[in-house]
């Protein structure tokens, strides 16, 4: 996770513990860039320091000892072979204080993982480069390079970034299907800025959600220590591949706790390939609303007693669902074979997968199974470019709110591009802001924007917007 200065504020609203990356006790963030500041860092070790002269470290997993006086285990031997695929990420800020919202330049540090040594593909988390201006990416031989973003993907979490290099050594891809709660793993990153580092643990938990309140979540779970500067790193096997990419933590302190989240290296090669091939991942939709069962719902929806799952409410007009049978009421119990249970896991599941591949659901219907095939179409949100209105806001991509976002009482306008050389708003908003104001004005949809732009023509423009928990006003002159 990206490493954090104790003392180092955020233009937030959440409180100091989450903008560092950690969480009120209870909840789960990402840890966020980090603000870089060395006293901040020397406090911080002060404490760790201090406490650990006081209280022995907690023992987390480790390998068995030796016996009968054989030689001990070892991770020194894989490790030689995997640390050089990991490098440490410096994103660099718009260094303008008034060229961006949250005010100043600012330093982000990560992790990442060379994953294709003769394109210099690197593998991190989208957080760790969002916004940045410029970034840098060191090797661990001491080699430092200047790196392009070839495509970010905020509802993953990850981002690929690529390097002019020679002479690099990567890391190969294993297949995450195939951990088991208790297999060994290794966390690779750079926590604290105190240079790389490597902690060993198990596999916790897999297929993790409901983590955080968006995008679409499968995480791996590990008691391998994670802290923030190791966002983007490594989570490898014992075979030294790459099993997970480390994304974040649960704290009610800000360090950890044995408690740590990894994207899964499955889901990662899939995104990587959409970014790499389209600069973005293009999602499609099944075409359905739905609702988990409770026992008041399922008498109003006519289901049996004691059903449970996930409930087909609506079958969008033309969708692949209704071309496929798929009616209301029907009973979603597993897609492509793997069973889902709540609608947070249909999401999760619906969000995953690649446009145009075909899918299989298992329903419930009437109390008898019934398969249906179908495949997965783009999305059809529509979106237009600002700069068609106002020569302001060129470099900026408006879209439609997603349905899913719609049902939880969202209203608004996603910015669904920003291209920060192509203009002032360009550089200021990002990707993922919703739009819910123009000089005062609410804007809850397209048309909303569209004629609120058309009246204002010439004169400022005062945008409202929201990203993540905070709202910002943007003045336009």
């Amino acid at each position: 996770m990206p490493r954090t200065a104790p003392a180092a504020t955020l233009p937030s609203t959440l409180p100091q513990a989450a903008r560092h990356g950690s969480v009120r006790a209870g909840s789960v963030t990402r840890n966020r860039p980090a603000r870089f500041a060395r006293a901040g860092i020397r406090a911080a070790l002060a404490l760790a320091l201090g406490a650990a002269l006081v209280l022995p470290a907690p023992s987390l997993a480790a390998l068995p000892m030796a016996v009968d006086g054989q030689q001990l285990p070892s991770l020194a031997p894989m490790l030689e072979r995997v640390t050089p695929a990991v490098v440490n990420i410096s994103a660099q800020d718009e260094p303008d204080p008034q060229a961006r919202m949250a005010g100043g330049g600012r330093q982000n540090v990560g992790s990442g993982v060379i994953v294709d040594a003769a394109q210099g593909n690197i593998l991190t988390n989208h957080h760790v480069v969002r916004g940045a201006s410029a970034i840098r990416v060191s090797l661990q031989d001491g080699r430092s390079f200047s790196a392009k973003v070839v495509g970010s993907d905020p509802d993953t979490d990850l981002a690929v970034l690529r390097i002019p290099a020679e002479n690099l050594q990567a890391l190969a891809l294993s297949d995450s299907s195939d951990l088991r709660v208790g297999d060994f793993v290794v966390a690779i990153g750079d926590p604290f800025g105190l240079g790389q580092s490597a902690s060993s643990g198990i596999v916790s938990a897999l297929d993790r959600s409901n983590l955080r309140a968006a995008g679409y979540q499968n995480f791996i779970q590990t008691d391998a220590s994670i802290n923030p500067g190791n966002s983007g790193g490594a989570l490898v096997n014992l075979n030294g591949e790459l099993v997970g990419i480390n994304t974040m933590i649960y704290t009610p302190s800000g360090g950890n706790v044995g408690i740590g989240f990894a994207i899964p290296s499955n889901l990662a090669a899939e995104v990587m390939h959409q970014l790499l091939q389209h600069g973005q991942v293009q999602r499609g939709g099944l075409g359905l609303d739905t609702l988990d069962i409770t026992p008041r719902n399922a008498r109003q929806l006519g289901l049996a007693p004691g059903s449970s799952g996930v409930a087909v409410a609506r079958v969008a007009d033309g969708s692949p669902a209704q071309q496929a049978g798929v009616q209301a009421r029907d009973q979603i119990v597993a897609v492509d074979g793997k069973p889902v249970s709540t609608s947070a896991q249909l999401r999760n599941a619906e969000g995953l997968l690649p446009v145009g591949k075909q899918v299989r659901l298992s329903l419930l219907r009437g109390g008898q199974r019934v398969e249906a095939t179908l495949r997965i179409e783009p999305e059809k949100n529509e979106r237009f470019h600002g700069g068609s209105l106002d020569a302001r806001l060129n470099g900026v991509e408006f879209a439609e709110m997603a349905r899913e976002q719609r049902l939880k009482g969202n209203d608004g306008v996603v910015v669904s591009a920003a291209y920060p050389d192509r203009g002032a708003v360009a550089a200021r908003v990002q990707r993922g802001d919703i739009i819910i104001g123009l000089n005062r004005r609410p804007v809850s949809k397209l048309a909303d924007l569209r004629g609120l732009l058309a009246d204002t023509a010439g004169r400022p423009l005062l945008l409202t917007l929201i990203r993540g928990r905070a709202m910002y006003h943007l003045q336009v002159n």
